[in-house]
């Protein structure tokens, strides 16, 4: 993805990720995302309404709606997403360190978190 003045790409987002300790690179719903600790930190936008190019960020609601408020021509929300602790980015207009802000919270945050517990595999005692 060509990337535009001021903008970052994907491959920015995953540079970023990758360098944060324990964050792994992975797939949710068959598109690229990162997870720390079994929780996905952020990954591409995939419901149809959210625009292309867009990452998809763990964020408290609070904060996303502040940022919303400040700069709408870079961050957004579509309904699928209103309610979740997410906010959506329009990579091609967002700037590098703030990219770098956003993942790094993001990571902080779910460091925080106890580790997300997988199912236990149900087997038929006989």
């Amino acid at each position: 993805m060509p990337r535009s003045a001021g903008g970052a790409t994907f491959a920015d987002v995953r540079k970023i990720a990758l360098a944060l300790e324990g964050v792994e690179d992975a797939t949710a719903y068959g598109s690229p995302c990162f997870k720390l600790n079994g929780r996905i930190l952020a990954g591409i936008a995939i419901n149809k309404a959210a625009e292309p190019n867009t990452l998809m960020i763990r964020m408290p609601i609070d904060e996303r709606d502040d940022l919303i408020a400040e700069q709408p021509d870079i961050y957004y929300l579509k309904p699928h997403y209103e309610p979740y602790p997410c906010l959506l980015v329009r990579l091609g207009k967002v700037h590098r360190d703030a990219l770098n802000d956003l993942l790094t919270g993001a990571w902080r945050r779910a460091s925080a978190e106890k580790k997300a517990r997988r199912p236990k595999s149900r087997r038929s005692v006989s």
